[in-house]
């Protein structure tokens, strides 16, 4: 072999190794860069996910308040309107007690009071009240009872109150206590209202049953006995 081709050999020989030693520094950067790209890739996918939980829980959030404040809203507008309606009810049911006490029957009521109070003292001293409106009517009461009546000072509605003194007890067949204490016990049938699709499902049955149920209530304050709620007299 020739210099020259010796020469031409170290040569080739040479850049054959450097070649080699140049891929294996680029392939050596290649994997540096990779890893460093896959690092940042799970990084910035890392806070991604984090970034979009934490929007996804205060979106929840805001969520569940606007939530939260939408029903209490709904409730306080269902309490408002159920109120109204009981209100409503309400007033058709003095202008019912109002009818009733323009009545023979009324008069009936007021003697059978009267009497079964008489029977109850037991001829004990007592003072029997009836109610400003049925002054007109204390003439007859006394007549048909033969009991003293005192006009009330109190407007209590109608119906009677005695008073036993000696044992201090009050035997109170008063309308107004009637009503008032209906009126606290009244509920919408089905208890409370959920929502306005609730309201809505029991308003068709509030409908139907409304007169019956204010004429029950009626005989229920007046002594009729459909309710089986009204017992004031002791014992």
């Amino acid at each position: 072999m020739t210099l020259e081709q010796k020469i031409e050999h170290l040569k080739d020989a040479a850049m054959q190794e450097a070649r080699a030693e140049g891929n294996a520094i680029m392939k050596q950067h290649e994997d540096a860069l990779e890893g460093v790209f896959e690092q940042h890739r799970a990084e910035a996918l890392r806070q991604s996910e984090t970034r979009i939980k934490a929007e996804g829980i205060n979106a929840s959030q805001q969520l569940n308040m606007a939530m939260s404040k939408a029903q209490l809203e709904l409730k306080r507008e269902l309490s408002k309107t159920q109120k109204e309606l009981k209100k409503e009810l309400f007033l058709e049911v003095d202008e019912k007690v109002q009818e009733y006490m323009k009545t023979e029957d009324y008069k009936h009521l007021l003697v059978a009071y009267i009497e079964k109070a008489a029977r109850f003292a037991g001829g004990e001293a007592m003072t029997i009240y009836i109610n400003p409106t049925d002054a007109d009517k204390k003439e007859y009461l006394e007549e048909h009872t033969g009991m003293t009546l005192t006009i009330s000072k109190e407007d209590f509605i109608g119906g009677v109150r005695a008073v036993i003194h000696e044992r201090n007890i009050l035997i109170d067949r008063a309308f107004k206590g009637a009503i008032d204490n209906e009126y606290h016990k009244f509920v919408f049938k089905g208890g409370a209202c959920k929502d306005w699709k609730d309201l809505r499902h029991q308003w068709p049955r509030y409908l139907s049953e409304r007169q019956d149920w204010i004429q029950d209530v009626r005989d229920g304050i007046c002594g009729k006995g459909k309710t089986g709620r009204r017992s004031h007299f002791p014992g």
